[in-house]
């Protein structure tokens, strides 16, 4: 028999956990819709470093961030799964392209890379922003590099493929987000070509003590040297781990122990600190 309370509950409502958080994810979609409806919204740059000498910045990675009503920055981590296939999700990709796009014109010494969704491929406005900076400076292109997830790219792989084609040309790289996540096949990197490759964090956290998980990224490693794909660890938290990393054959690191996504452009940082100022 059902406890009391809950045969009390409207028809529908009986699990108060399900509710909490279909609550939750309501709250959380009106917020970013708010944002996203009076341009609350922000990038957060993490570095990318190279993981053999010199070691410097390989590029930096954009995340989109919303505002709530009190000025307070949220991770996408906390919206974008909720959002993510809904027209909202697109509106957020070309938000987050188009601030992308800005920074890189600002600063001409940096490459930034803009995660997107195979949603977005198609969408007019997307399009429109991509194309309204590269006829402004066709080089830009260049500096920029799209970061596109497994599961996201087997959704339409035949438009992925089509917008690579077309882009590549004018420069821009492409990058294949979570790596080793979902059953991205041989087949596809030969159908897609890639420029990069991004092993997703699950593999790599603790990697230097786990050693299943360090035959898992040895072979992805290989896969990827075989198609001439760079290759980057993210989630590289320790130095243990990035030292197995960069012994494995890794081209770069992303993770805390380089640097937290920050609102504040990090290159301003790192120019005053060599300045002195």
């Amino acid at each position: 028999m059902r406890d009391k309370k809950l045969a009390d509950l409207p028809e529908g409502s009986d699990n108060p956990l399900r509710s909490a958080i279909s609550a939750r994810d309501r709250s959380v979609v009106n917020m970013a819709t708010e944002a996203v409806k009076h341009k609350q919204c922000k990038l957060a740059f993490q570095p990318v470093v190279q993981a053999h000498a010199p070691g410097g910045i390989a590029f930096y990675e954009g995340y989109i961030r919303v505002l709530d009503e009190t000025g307070r920055v949220i991770p996408a981590r906390e919206f974008m799964p909720q959002v993510e296939n809904t027209p909202l999700g697109r509106e957020l990709d070309c938000i987050a392209l188009e601030l992308g796009l800005q920074t890189l014109v600002r600063n001409p010494g940096i490459r930034l890379s803009i995660n997107m969704s195979a949603r977005s491929i198609g969408f007019a406005r997307w399009t429109k922003v991509l194309d309204r900076f590269l006829k402004r400076d066709e080089s830009i292109g260049e500096r920029l590099i799209l970061e596109i997830s497994e599961q996201s790219a087997m959704q339409v792989p035949e438009l992925v493929i089509d917008l690579m084609d077309r882009l590549q040309e004018r420069g821009i790289a492409f990058a294949l987000d979570d790596f080793g996540a979902s059953d991205f096949g041989l087949r596809h990197f030969r159908e897609f070509l890639f420029d990069a490759a991004k092993i997703d964090g699950q593999f790599i956290r603790g990697i230097s003590e786990q050693p299943d998980n360090q035959a898992l990224v040895r072979a992805l490693i290989l896969v990827a040297q075989e198609f001439e794909i760079l290759v980057t660890a993210e989630s590289v938290e320790n130095q243990a781990d990035a030292e197995f990393l960069r012994n494995s054959g890794v081209d770069c690191l992303q993770g805390f122990l380089f640097g937290a996504p920050t609102v504040a452009p990090p290159w301003k940082q790192e120019n005053n600190s060599r300045t002195g100022s």
